[in-house]
């Protein structure tokens, strides 16, 4: 590279040189050849040269200098004057001297500057005295010393180099090929990096189709997208209703299937021909026949659940009747006449079930002991020789007592049938009457309230019908009940409770609003108001037996109530007269809310006359006036004093009668 350097920077000096002398691209210097980085040699003077060996591998030397050329000479002006064809061409002597000239520059390390590669000027120009390079060369011997001995340290000194100058060009190469290859990769990566562009660009467009397409779809779809909805079905639900267990969202699914189907025929009741209706239509009938053969294998296997014993029919009525009641609905639009044969069939299975358990409630109720009050029972009666002839210990039956309590107690609870069953004590008859009844009343109004809920899609009418079928037997069972408790029993204030029991049933039932009972409460109501008044009526008789048996004169002893002729003339109330008290205020006290309508008034208006006219009768058994007056004077106060603290229009009004006629006696205090 040197070489090549200096040989273009002598062709620069002789512009008119061989056409054969390679041209160098690098800017003429003059080759300085100095001290520097050259070593002493002995007999040489120390040169210095440009060209920095550190590029080449870090070595501090530097090539030796030829012999200054003389200023003026040249070296095109040397070889003009030799013969063309007995000369070699200098390139030729160059290489065989070094060794192939490289044709192309080898990149330079970084860091190193063109400028500081070129060799320095040489401090003394070579004379080649007229000879060839290649003359000068074999005649090196005849070369003055300081001339000859300049060549040869440079030739030296680039046989040792040349391992280094080799490396350096292998290394050169490399480079070269990494080169190369990092052109190839970044031709190849421009290649790839165009395709990508192109197919973004394809993406770009697709996208704005796509866009386009997206636009025009949700347009249609906001059009057609409520007409589509209102045909398609879900296959979720088809699923769910074909396989799926019936529960909340099976209903839910039936639902959504039953309002598909009312679409499409919606559809086809306004006559449109619907392209979509046409086909949905077998569909939406499979799924339909479907979910009815699910709904009555589930309502089949519910009514045969109610005939297991000890099973609560309510318990079933609510979790799996009434909680899918939609579902039966369903049943009976499409098949009414399979909804019609359930319903029968349920209706049977509820008539047979609270049959059964009414007769055994029945039958506990049956096990209680009841006071017998029978036609020695009556106010005539001579109650002191029958007290210790009766069943369960002595009672008053004229006296209300605690009685009344079961009217107006608030406990709702009916008598469990094992507690009846266990119970040794004794009851009158209205402890029996209310237990039974009260439940039947709570067992009617719960049917009932399931039959118009589970029913509701049917006539009013259909649902009274059921209801009655169902219940007949047991109201049948709670008549005969009612029957067996009054029949024979002169029990007027046990029947009156039962009267205002069925009354208080018969409220509840209107709050509840329970109207299919009404038949049954009516007639209850028929079976004890003509038992009350044939008590009554035999109370009457008694009084009027007893007052037929006075004489009504002041000797002798004709009534039979009292022991001796001395008693006749007592001025104490007399016995009969506390027994009517006691029934008048028992009366009057559950009576305290009557109507005019009922036969309460009539009743105490008769025994009053009665009462009355054999305590006058009686009165006329006692001689003197005055003990006669406060005879009747103190069987009225006795009367006031019993009935005083009674409430009720009808407790006044014969409060007020009682007090006139023992005020209008002049007794004195």
């Amino acid at each position: 590279m040197w070489l090549e350097r200096f040989s273009g920077q002598s062709s620069q000096s002789t512009p008119s040189g061989s056409p054969n002398r390679a041209f160098s691209p690098a800017p003429r210097r003059s080759v300085q050849l100095g001290p520097s980085t050259l070593p002493r040699r002995p007999g040489l003077a120390p040169r210095t040269s440009s060209l920095s060996v550190a590029s080449f591998g870090g070595s501090v030397e530097s090539l030796p200098a030829t012999a200054r050329i003389p200023n003026g000479t040249n070296l095109r002006n040397e070889l003009a004057g030799s013969p063309a064809g007995d000369v070699s061409d200098p390139l030729d002597v160059l290489q065989q001297i070094l060794g192939p000239l490289k044709q192309e520059e080898t990149p330079l390390p970084n860091g190193v500057h063109v400028e500081d590669e070129q060799p320095a000027r040489p401090v003394e120009e070579i004379e080649f005295g007229g000879l060839s390079l290649e003359e000068f060369a074999e005649a090196g011997t005849a070369v003055p010393k300081t001339q000859t001995t300049v060549g040869i340290p440079v030739v030296e000194d680039f046989e040792t180099e040349k391992d280094r100058f080799e490396d350096l060009h292998k290394s050169i190469l490399a480079c070269d090929e990494v080169l190369k290859s990092v052109e190839t990769y970044l031709t190849n990566f421009r290649a790839d990096l165009a395709a990508v562009s192109s197919e973004i660009e394809h993406l770009q467009d697709r996208s704005t189709a796509l866009n386009n397409k997206l636009q025009n779809r949700k347009a249609v779809e906001k059009v057609l997208g409520p007409e589509v909805e209102a045909f398609a079905i879900p296959p979720a639900v088809v699923r769910k209703i074909t396989e799926g267990t019936v529960d909340d969202a099976w209903v839910t699914a039936l639902e959504e299937l039953e309002k598909r189907s009312k679409a499409v025929d919606a559809k086809a009741k306004d006559g449109k021909d619907v392209k979509a209706a046409q086909d949905m239509r077998p569909f939406v009938e499979d799924v339909g026949t479907k979910a009815v053969e699910r709904i009555r294998d589930y309502v089949v296997a519910q009514i045969k659940a109610l005939r297991s014993p000890n099973i609560n029919s309510q318990v079933i009525q609510q979790n799996a009747f009434l909680r899918y009641r939609n579902v039966f609905g369903f049943l009976a639009s499409r098949q009414p006449q399979l909804a019609e044969e359930i319903s029968q069939a349920y209706v049977n299975t509820m008539r047979w079930y609270y049959s059964s358990h009414f007769v055994r409630y029945k039958t506990a109720m049956d096990k209680l002991n009841v006071y017998s009050v029978d036609h020695g029972d009556v106010i005539g009666a001579d109650q002191a020789a029958r007290r210790s002839t009766k069943p369960g210990g002595a009672h008053d039956v004229f006296s209300i007592g605690r009685r009344a309590d079961v009217v107006r107690t608030t406990n709702d609870a009916a008598l469990p049938s094992f507690a009846a069953e266990e119970d040794k004590g004794t009851h009158y008859l209205e402890v029996p009457f209310r237990a039974f009844n009260l439940a039947l009343v709570d067992n009617a109004s719960s049917e009932y309230s399931f039959l118009t809920e589970f029913f509701a899609k049917q006539p009013f009418h259909a649902t009274n019908r059921k209801f009655n079928e169902i219940f007949i037997p047991t109201f049948q069972l709670g008549r005969e009940l009612t029957k067996q408790l009054i029949e024979g029993s002169f029990d007027a204030l046990g029947i009156l409770i039962c009267v205002r029991l069925t009354q208080h049933f018969a409220f509840e039932l209107q709050r509840r609003k329970v109207p299919a009972v009404e038949g049954y409460i009516n007639g209850t109501n028929m079976l004890l108001w003509p038992r009350f008044q044939k008590i009554i009526d035999a109370h009457c008789e008694s009084i009027r037996k007893v007052t037929a048996s006075l004489s009504g004169k002041p000797a002798g002893t004709a009534l039979s109530l009292t022991s001796s002729p001395s008693t006749a003339q007592s001025t104490a109330p007399h016995p009969l007269t506390q027994r009517f008290a006691n029934l008048l205020q028992g009366i009057l006290s559950l009576s305290s809310e009557a109507g005019d309508d009922e036969p309460i008034s009539h009743s105490l208006g008769r025994l009053r006359a009665d009462f009355e006219a054999f305590l006058i009768k009686l009165s006329k058994g006692i001689s003197e006036a005055r003990k006669r007056d406060r005879f009747l004077y103190n069987n009225y106060s006795l009367i006031c004093t019993i009935i005083a603290d009674t409430e009720g229009k009808l407790a006044e009004d014969l409060g007020g009668h009682f007090a006139d006629l023992r005020d209008s006696l002049s007794v004195d205090g």
